[in-house]
């Protein structure tokens, strides 16, 4: 029996699973643990949020972030009906209208822009919801439909997601379960306590059964503390000490032949370019002792020599840097030299994604576009591109621009561009949102989205390998609707009536896996395992085209690309500006997610304030001390918050945890202030973690040094 009630053509509303009792849900977060929940309901009131004990992965635990997921559904900022803007763009000024007034007004100025050329409409989402139904189902059919822009989604793992697919051959790796029984785990630009707590509790079973583990990252985060060693290289230089540990197992023969023979492509080339870099050279680009440099090479080739399993688990802070696609690649590239893939304790974890049977096409109807080739926007230069004016290369001026499941005015690199952008007068805004967001202080109508509690969806993972489903445990707040009710309405009043914009949410969900996950397995458990081999690359079959691990790329090579991993120094390096002589990372703040959380007031009064974390020699030598407000500035633009003189800063980097809404730190500006528009080296990404600057104790008046 169908959970939507069906009010009139053009309007549904989502029917809550019940009324009293427990209800199976899905973290819809951007985060690789995609918890399966379950939700409490009484008497139509959702009072708790716990993790599902019997999803294996989950196992009733969830971060803090969520377990406090019904403050922000039932947060007292929340927007719960449609509201029109009143007062200049990005003063916060709305007043309440009807969803019909609404919908028509924008349908009408959408028609009116699209009249002349549909591209110059552009939407703008990323991973508020990872749901694939209120993500990108509904608003693809749309847009699709409709001739916009299409939208280059690059703000958070394309470097990575490249370096796989040239490497691995897709977003492919091992499951993250059998990291417990691993012998060595070497985490790589990944806090795992702070972000990806389901997999730390794997690595501390392993570390509890004697394996070591070994934290890569330049920030001494809570899991570099907690592991046996912290290797603290400089931002940017992943390629360089993945290149040296090759080097070691070369220059001692800790590689497995035989699956180098069988299984790859391109050894003698990458075996060429590793012995390029020795220790002291790798030492100095990445200014870490060589000596941890041998040790850990030492540690990764014994595991061969014992035939031990060594696992990699890498996440993507390490990708957010002009060379991040190939550091991706370098790193990729280790476990087949020593044959950890043999293992099914061994190889490599980023992303699982790719192994999700999703059928995209059914979910966002390519075939909607009937030919057309829009230009695509990538959103990473968000800022640049709404400052473009109508030109033979561009195309039309953006004049319109649909925001949901993103807040690019607090998440965007060189976010004052952004801004400048957001403030256009001739720029026609509509942000679907649940509340009133940096972004949304720049729309001409904010329209009010269902939280996870409240919707149907259907979610892959990037951590683990099983399908969840969403169901909804209450009926919609106020006059709140699902994105795919709101883009069905949309294109209701825009004339399209294709027989797609009618299906149900429920139709959406069984249509994203089709028949290659049973969805009755999901009705009933709220999840369902995909079935794979334990160790998928013991005998090669990787998904590349020649079907082996690609150390050579012939794709990367056709591109005029170098088809062999590399270092590439970062645009901003460390010591190449006396005006910027600090290197800045912008991790996340372990109790926000990007910008979500960030106005829930009891994560909010943890985390305090921004921060800025300095090195105490660095701190020093600018007389700052902790508690201190410090500017941040480079040429990109100034930015305030407090000093933290920590031992989690290297000296030479400062950490400006992030993602602060900018209306809620000291001057109305966020870390982003500072980062720039630059692209990564493979996938088109963005680079926050490239970036030099310089801090100063603020002195009000006091102009920038």
């Amino acid at each position: 029996m169908s959970n939507t009630i069906s009010i009139s053509p053009s309007v549904s509303f989502v029917k809550a699973d019940s009324q009293t009792g427990q209800v199976r849900g899905a973290c819809p977060h951007d985060c690789p643990d995609t918890c399966s929940l379950l939700t409490t309901v009484e008497n139509g009131v959702a009072i708790k949020v716990q993790g599902n004990p019997e999803h294996p992965h989950t196992d009733g635990v969830l971060c803090n972030k969520v377990s406090r997921y019904t403050e922000r559904t039932y947060h007292p900022e929340r927007i719960l009906q449609p509201l029109k803007r009143v007062g200049p763009k990005g003063s916060g000024q709305f007043e309440p209208v009807s969803w019909d007034a609404a919908l028509d007004d924008i349908a009408a100025r959408l028609t009116s822009i699209a009249a002349r050329d549909p591209q110059a409409i552009a939407p703008y989402s990323y991973a508020g919801t990872m749901g694939l139904v209120q993500g990108e189902s509904m608003a693809a059919r749309f847009f699709n439909r409709l001739g916009a822009s299409l939208l280059d989604r690059t703000i958070c793992a394309t470097a990575g997601g490249e370096g796989l697919t040239q490497t691995l051959g897709g977003k492919v790796g091992m499951r993250v379960e059998f990291f417990a029984e691993s012998k060595l785990i070497i985490i790589w630009g990944s806090n795992s306590i702070g972000s990806n707590l389901h997999f730390w509790r794997y690595a501390q079973q392993a570390k509890r059964q004697g394996a070591k583990l070994v934290c890569i990252d330049p920030r001494k985060t809570e899991t570099a503390e907690k592991c046996h060693e912290h290797i603290a290289l400089l931002p940017g230089t992943d390629a360089a000490l993945a290149l040296a540990l090759m080097h070691e197992l070369i220059a001692h023969d800790w590689l497995d032949h035989d699956y180098l023979a069988r299984h790859t492509v391109g050894w003698e080339a990458l075996k060429e370019r590793a012995l390029q870099w020795p220790l002291e050279r790798a030492a100095e680009v990445c200014a870490v002792p060589a000596e941890q440099i041998r040790a850990l090479a030492r540690d990764y080739g014994q595991c061969y020599l014992d035939q031990q399993p060594a696992a990699i688990r890498m996440n993507y802070g390490m990708q957010r840097v002009r060379g991040g696609g190939n550091a991706a690649r370098a790193i990729a590239c280790l476990p087949a030299l020593i044959g950890a893939w043999r293992h099914r304790a061994g190889g490599v974890l980023l992303s699982s994604s790719g192994l999700f049977p999703v059928d995209k096409a059914a979910l966002q109807r390519p075939d909607l576009l009937a030919g057309r080739q829009p230009r695509t926007i990538n959103m990473s230069t968000i800022g640049n591109a709404l400052l473009e004016k109508s030109s033979v290369q561009f195309g039309p001026k953006i004049e319109a621009l649909v925001v949901y499941n993103s807040n690019p005015v607090a998440v965007a690199p060189e976010s004052g561009k952004v801004v400048q952008g957001f403030a256009r007068d001739d720029l026609f805004t509509v942000v679907l949102e649940h509340f009133q967001t940096d972004t949304a202080d720049y729309a001409d109508y904010i329209l009010p989205a269902t939280t996870q509690l409240e919707h149907w969806d259907v979610h892959s993972a990037y951590g683990h390998t099983d399908a969840l489903l969403n169901r909804p445990a209450i009926a919609p707040l106020g006059q709140a609707r699902p994105n795919t009710q709101i883009f069905r309405e949309l294109a209701a009043r825009m004339g399209f009536r294709d027989a797609c914009f009618a299906e149900s949410d429920e139709a959406l969900c069984r249509a994203a896996y089709g028949d290659k996950v049973d969805f009755n397995a999901l009705l009933e458990r709220g999840f369902a395992r995909l079935q794979l081999p334990d160790a998928p690359f013991a005998n090669g079959h990787f998904p590349t085209p020649s079907g082996q691990c690609e150390f050579f790329s012939a794709r990367l090579a056709d591109q005029g690309l170098d088809g062999l991993p590399d270092h590439l120094p970062n645009y901003e390096t460390l010591g190449s500006s006396t005006q910027f002589p600090l290197a800045m990372i912008s991790p996340p703040a372990r109790n926000f997610l990007n910008s979500s959380f960030v106005n829930v007031k009891s994560l909010r009064d943890i985390e305090a304030e921004p921060v800025l974390e300095i090195h105490e020699s660095d701190a020093a030598a600018r007389g700052i001390s902790s508690g201190s407000v410090v500017k941040v500035f480079n040429q990109r633009g100034e930015y305030r918050c407090k000093a933290q003189v920590s031992k989690r800063a290297r000296p030479g980097v400062v950490n400006g945890l992030g993602i602060w809404w900018r209306k809620l730190g000291l001057d109305g500006t966020n870390v982003n202030q500072l980062t720039s528009q630059h692209l990564t080296d493979l996938g088109r990404g963005p680079v926050f973690y490239d970036c030099l600057v310089e801090v100063q104790v603020d002195r009000p008046g006091e102009p920038v040094a």
